[in-house]
């Protein structure tokens, strides 16, 4: 049974030939394990073909309209859903690939800035999925009921769901950048509290070109941003007050 690709230590020195096998070995891995994550997917994909239906109202369902399309979306979804699945793992061979190259203290920060990311990711999904697409649909399907019979087409509908989805999810990671942003000293908490008005202005900016053709769905994805953009101002306070507590050790230490 072949190994899995070793881990090099941090600095230690490998040939290019070494390099392009490590390489081929992760990509074999994650291939393999999406592959896996894949056929567990269509296992149950009736549980997550109920699961993406669920924001319908109760009397609506996909419809498909050519011989093979009920089969090519199901592939489609259970592809997607063994990403989702599989996207640790792959993130984790391509970090353990990248990791000798950086210094151990910074490897310790990424992991914690990753759990947090992951933490804002769910949050997004359960916001999304939860209040978004429920409103952002009954809206839409209800709308001009006199005048339209409205037949929802399976692919387009799941594309709506899923684009949204990530949508809300990038939107959730905003403390993350403004905290990036301000750890590189491209931005600072005074800056953004004197620009707040601006802030905001980019932000409904933002919501705008996101996904959602109307005003309920643009609505929803706006106020969660808000929230977490004056969240990230007062997270840049608190982070600023940190770095300048721990500032003098750090000197006292360097000298």
């Amino acid at each position: 049974m072949a190994r899995l690709p070793r881990r090099l230590g941090h600095g230690e020195e490998a040939t290019l030939e070494e390099h392009l096998g490590e390489l081929r070995s992760r990509l074999i891995v994650m291939i393999g394990v999406v592959a896996v994550t894949t056929a567990v997917a269509y296992v149950f994909h009736d549980h997550i073909l109920n699961w993406l239906d669920r924001p319908l109202p109760p009397h609506l369902r996909p419809v498909t309209l050519g011989v093979a399309e009920p089969f090519t979306i199901t592939i489609t979804v259970c592809l997607w859903a063994g990403l989702v699945v599989a996207l640790p793992v792959l993130l984790w061979q391509l970090w353990a690939f990248m990791a000798p190259a950086i210094d151990p203290s910074f490897e310790r920060k990424v992991l914690v800035l990753v759990g947090c990311s992951i933490a804002l990711g769910a949050g997004g999904v359960a916001f999304g999925y939860e209040v978004l697409l429920p409103r952002a649909i009954a809206f839409l399907t209800n709308y001009d009921k006199a005048h339209y019979h409205h037949l929802i087409q399976a692919s387009p509908y799941y594309n709506f769901v899923v684009t949204i989805l990530v949508g809300i999810v990038v939107v959730f990671q905003t403390p993350l950048a403004v905290l990036a942003l301000v750890a590189l000293r491209i931005l600072s908490s005074r800056v953004l509290r004197k620009q707040r008005r601006v802030g905001y202005v980019i932000t409904a900016a933002v919501a705008l070109a996101l996904p959602g053709p109307d005003l309920v769905t643009t609505s929803l994805e706006l106020l969660p941003m808000w929230a977490l953009f004056e969240g990230s101002i007062w997270l840049a306070v608190f982070f600023e007050r940190r770095w300048r507590k721990l500032a003098p050790s750090s000197a006292t230490l360097g000298a």
